[in-house]
């Protein structure tokens, strides 16, 4: 509030610009510094207009003008916006809201006069959206980023609209674990209270607990946050990057993801393949993660190396990769799974168990349309039942990172499909002989692992690109 308050009454700041995720309370926000400019005497006027994903610029020129206190009776676009730009230029002090933007957009298409005539006027736009970069196509001067609420600001939020007092210490601690599952997201907090206000301690509990588990408090209602979030994604214009966001699921919730680990499964996957080399591939993967944190669906990560998944955001691609036609994701990353999860659905493309504590494999895995099995850091696996792979099968990542695994079974010559194999970190001796039958394999990653050196069949890998031995750099074939 305060850049914002500050940029106001900056003579050589016309266009502002707030982003942030879907659902951060761009809006409420905005509305409310507005209001409190006017009353303190910056503005004169304050008018306001939803742009959203499919601008409809007649009815934003009609509410403009009647907010303006006018009535535009032109028949033509060109003869509104002229009638709306000469209104606006005839008064002083105005503060222009164009809501929701998700693209570059002429202002003068609206009627609103170039950033020089309002600074004629002492007047300014001041534009909300979710992507950053719409900021820097729209020339805003100021760019403020509006991030989630502290824990303070997200209690005080949530008990007002939860419209009740926590009788007792018992209760408001359970009120708080739900508060605080809801992440400092106000449209989430609001949410959240307002669908629980109502319901005895049980059923706070309960929601605490789904919440916990990721799951909605209402499971017959998503709820706006991850509607929001949803948008968001689906806006997302190439499939690269809806996979790749997608990814970004499998991993725990809170987690610091590597984005170089994140690319390799990219890669296994079969993202980026009209990049010539690996690189120009790691190129394109660095700039769909950049595109992602500006729009706001992805967060950075304690450096340049990290990205960092909000949890709402994660709960709603959790959502999204359960329900849409060719994803099918299950996913208990990091829930300290101690056995393998029974009655596993046979139409999974992905699983990620990752960070678990499991111990034994069963004996068959049989999941035909399975592209993507995560069992990395499950320290106490250490043997793959000779009968696990089935075939056929379209597994093409495979990640056994930080496991116990010292021998491969006879049945890994069934991974025909096999494009990404991740064995760091494995500290028990590993026989690669088994490798060489992985024709696809693209990716093989040894990295810290015990071996005496690599099989004669290593050779027979004729579509490696990319192979990594070592912790100190990446060995790409072709270098």
């Amino acid at each position: 509030m305060y850049e914002i308050m500050k940029a106001f009454t900056d003579d050589d700041v016309t266009a502002i610009g707030v982003y942030g995720m879907g659902g951060v309370g761009k809006t409420t926000m905005v509305k409310h510094v507005a209001a409190h400019a006017r009353k303190s005497g910056i503005f004169d006027h304050v008018i306001m207009g939803v742009v959203s994903q499919n601008p409809d610029l007649k009815r934003i020129q009609d509410t403009l003008a009647e907010l303006l206190g006018f009535e535009l009776h032109e028949g033509t676009e060109i003869g509104r916006a002229a009638r709306l730009s000469k209104e606006i230029k005839r008064r002083n002090k105005i503060l222009i809201i164009l809501d929701d933007i998700w693209e570059r957009m002429e202002l003068s298409d609206i009627g609103i006069p170039s950033y020089k005539e309002l600074r004629k006027c002492k007047s300014k736009v001041l534009l909300t959206t979710r992507i950053r970069n719409v900021c820097h196509a729209m020339k805003c001067q100021e760019k403020i980023n509006l991030t989630t609420l502290s824990e303070e600001d997200s209690w005080t939020l949530f008990v007002r609209n939860a419209g009740r007092s926590f009788e007792s210490t018992n209760f408001e601690d359970v009120a708080r674990r739900v508060a605080g599952e809801c992440c400092g997201l106000p449209i989430a907090l609001i949410a959240v209270a307002r669908a629980l206000g109502g319901k005895d301690l049980v059923e706070w509990k309960r929601a605490a607990q789904r919440l916990e588990k990721s799951h909605a408090a209402n499971p017959e209602d998503y709820g706006e946050a991850s509607k929001c979030i949803k948008l968001s994604y689906d806006y997302l214009k190439e499939e690269d990057y809806k996979s790749y966001f997608l990814l970004c699921c499998l991993f725990p919730e809170d987690f610091e993801i590597e984005i170089e680990d994140l690319f390799k499964y990219a890669i296994g996957k079969g993202l980026f393949r009209d990049a010539d080399t690996i690189e120009e591939a790691r190129d394109e993967a660095d700039s769909v993660a950049t595109h992602l944190k500006h729009c706001c669906l992805l967060l950075d990560g304690e450096n340049n190396k990290f990205v960092r998944m909000h949890d709402v955001v994660r709960d709603t691609a959790i959502q999204i990769a359960q329900s849409e036609d060719g994803h099918g994701f299950f996913v208990k990353a990091g829930c300290g799974l101690k056995d393998w999860p029974p009655r596993l659905h046979e139409g999974y493309s992905a699983i990620s168990l990752m960070a678990n504590c499991i111990a034994k494999l069963p004996e068959k895995l049989v999941c035909p349309k399975l592209q993507i099995l995560l069992l990395n850091s499950n320290s106490s696996i250490g043997e793959i039942p000779e009968s696990f792979f089935q075939s056929p099968n379209e597994l093409t990542v495979l990640d056994l990172t930080r496991t116990r695994i010292s021998l491969l079974p006879q049945s890994f010559s069934l991974l025909t499909n096999l494009q990404a194999l991740y064995l760091d970190r494995c500290f028990k001796f590993i026989d690669t002989s088994k490798l060489g039958e992985l024709k696809k394999l693209e990716i093989l990653s040894m990295r810290n692992s015990c071996f005496k050196g690599l099989s004669r069949e290593i050779g027979d890998l004729t579509n490696l690109r990319m192979l990594d031995i070592t912790s100190k750099r990446i060995l790409e074939l072709g270098e």
